[in-house]
């Protein structure tokens, strides 16, 4: 009887070991999250679109934004593409100017533009209607998501603050957060891999308008 019960605890210990192992394998395939902004230079990004100023704020280590009025929408894009990842990154944004983030996103020439990107986007919208978080294809389809009957998620966003974006891309299920409250899900299929791009929205009058990024850190799953 003694001897059953040794057994039957030493089993119990193997598979509560195979469980410890497993789950620290897990643990250790998990993603590193990898800087996409070194806070202090814009390796690794390029331009596209119309001819807003994004340059680098070094004493608060962001990205900054500017209007130049009469130019098209303007998109500050990574070099590299990513498929399946979460994205992170803080935004600030003047409450009279419209931005977004790029995902799955793509660049094409036009003979009246020079050239426009398309694709996936994450609404910043500072406007009483805030919509920030929504679900947007830019040069596209228009809204895939957006927050009209999310009154909860459209109180996330913080006027005049800094605020916080998740985004998950994984397979074609996309999830969006704004600080900490989930602003829309979607599935899509139309994209499957882009870079990722920081918008200046145009203008029209001379107001000088900016919106700011940092923290800005992606986990790929690719």
């Amino acid at each position: 009887m003694i001897r059953k019960i040794l057994v039957a605890i030493a089993v119990s210990l193997v598979f509560c070991g195979c469980s410890i192992a497993e789950n620290a394998s897990e643990k250790k395939a998990e993603p590193q999250w990898q800087m996409l902004f070194d806070g202090k230079t814009l390796n690794g990004w390029v331009q596209h679109g119309g001819k807003a100023k994004f340059e680098v704020d070094p004493n608060e280590q962001a990205i900054v934004g500017t209007t130049v009025p009469n130019t098209h929408n303007s998109f500050l894009c990574t070099e590299k593409e990513y498929g399946d990842f979460v994205l992170e990154l803080d935004f600030m944004i003047d409450p009279n100017l419209n931005s977004g983030v790029q995902f799955r996103s793509h660049v094409r020439p036009d003979p009246n533009l020079g050239e426009v990107v398309y694709g996936y986007q994450v609404e910043i919208d500072p406007s009483p209607r805030s919509w920030t978080g929504g679900l947007y294809e830019e040069s596209g389809r228009g809204w895939l998501k957006d927050l009209s009957d999310r009154e909860f998620a459209r109180k996330a966003f913080k006027p005049g603050q800094w605020n916080h974006i998740r985004l998950e891309a994984k397979d074609y299920m996309y999830r969006i957060w704004v600080n900490g409250v989930q602003a829309a899900e979607a599935i899509d299929f139309k994209s499957r891999k882009g870079f990722i791009g920081l918008q200046v929205h145009k203008v029209k009058n001379s107001n000088v308008r900016q919106v700011r990024f940092k923290n800005i850190k992606i986990q790929v799953f690719d």
